[in-house]
């Protein structure tokens, strides 16, 4: 099975110098966990609820703080007609939950952890990833 079978196509973005507040508001919206980063339709980086806490929220940050300054800049991508095994690999590697897919230079989907868990052949490898992606950073 390839990423293209089973990645949410219609994906929203926000841009780096909309606010931290409108990032969390669409991620409401759309009961997200993150949001793609795009300028003149490429990924530039990726917003998770995650990042606006631990870098924004944490720190004292204000609501009109800009995306920019608590994305995490180059992300890693899939590609529609990538494996979902290989997917899998890279997403327990660098220990992220959701892959943005891009095809051209832009970005055509994004594919999660979850929507590996709901196909039956899939689950084991969702489970092996969130095994790894749970594990404690070991970055200094």
């Amino acid at each position: 099975m390839i990423l293209k079978d089973i990645m949410t196509e219609e994906v929203e973005c926000v841009r780096t110098g909309d606010t931290a507040q409108q990032a969390a508001q669409l991620m409401e919206t759309h009961d997200v966990g993150s949001l793609p980063v795009c300028e003149d339709g490429r990924v530039v980086g990726i917003v998770t609820d995650r990042d606006i806490a631990l870098r924004f929220v944490a720190h004292g940050g204000r609501a009109d703080s800009k995306v920019g300054d608590v994305m995490t800049r180059d992300p890693v991508f899939g590609q529609p007609d990538m494996d979902v095994h290989e997917a899998a690999k890279i997403m327990s590697e660098q220990q992220i939950r959701r892959l943005p897919v891009v095809e051209g230079g832009s970005l055509v989907g994004i594919v999660s952890l979850g929507d590996m868990s709901v196909q039956p052949e899939l689950q084991d490898n969702a489970e092996w990833a969130l095994q790894n992606i749970s594990q404690p950073c070991r970055c200094k």
